[in-house]
């Protein structure tokens, strides 16, 4: 397996656990946390013999969306790289949905922005009671575009706009009550949860859980263009980040003041 700057791989009997490895930073993503992402999954999803895949984050946080460099730098895009990297994060949630692998997610502490696009693109998700959710992109002057298509297949289209639109922040008790995630767990027993959903997939057919989770996605998707919608997500979050109101939400977030849309 590749050494990485960004995640860390644990194997254990026919299972991989991919660590979002920057504790620091409570996991945020930078651009190279997104294509090692994007790497792992692809590497990942060839293997065989591997039979289930966690995907979980370091230290005190699941993951707390953009890092502020990578948000600094792509202030200053020009439209072009914006949605060249913008591609790159419509790729990675695709990576990890079309996975061969099943893939649980275990979310605990933050979970915000794009890191709700990566607990959608999982096949099931569980979390702690304690974890603080948001879509937090409004507050920035963005849409949620490239998690948009994974996440609305998960909560569906009220849900979605209640919590993209708002921009608020939710327990892991409403993340199940918005079908988010699976599962809401208390802090104590998310390990011994983690357990028993290895218990779970690796008692089946190894075969019959990857035909299964194949046959589902091609079910559901059977009048989905996934390279259209990357494109036109990719388009949409390019735009929003070069636009007036894109540039202030990211400048008054970096600078810790309120945008000039505020309503006091």
């Amino acid at each position: 397996m590749k050494i990485y700057q960004t995640i860390l791989t644990e194997r254990s009997n026919g299972t991989c656990t991919v660590w979002l490895n920057r504790p620091e930073l409570h996991n945020a993503m930078n651009d190279i946390m997104i294509a090692e992402l994007t790497d792992v999954f692809g590497c990942l999803s060839g293997e065989e013999d591997l039979r289930l895949i966690f995907l979980r984050g370091k230290g005190k946080s699941f993951c707390a969306g953009a890092d502020l460099n990578y948000m600094k730098n792509i202030a200053s895009y020009s439209a072009e790289e914006n949605f060249n990297d913008s591609m790159k994060l419509a790729q990675l949630f695709s990576s990890v949905y079309d996975c061969k692998v099943p893939v649980i997610a275990v979310v605990h502490g933050s979970c915000f922005g794009g890191a709700n696009g990566l607990i959608a693109a999982c096949d099931i998700a569980i979390t702690s009671i304690h974890t603080v959710f948001a879509f937090s992109e409004v507050k920035l002057g963005l849409v949620p575009a490239t998690i948009a298509p994974f996440v609305i297949g998960r909560i569906g289209e009220y849900g979605a706009k209640e919590l993209m639109m708002t921009g608020k922040r939710f327990n892991g008790e409403e993340a199940l009550k918005w079908k988010l995630v699976n599962h809401a767990i208390a802090d104590n027993d998310m390990e011994t949860e983690v357990e028993k959903w290895k218990t779970l997939i690796l008692s089946n057919g190894p075969t019959a859980v990857r035909t299964t989770k194949e046959l589902i996605r091609r079910l559901v998707n059977v009048r989905h263009d996934a390279k259209e919608t990357m494109d036109d997500t990719a388009k949409l979050i390019a735009r929003l980040r070069s636009s007036d109101e894109g540039q202030e939400g990211m400048s008054s977030f970096l600078e810790k003041r309120k945008p000039n849309w505020t309503v006091d």
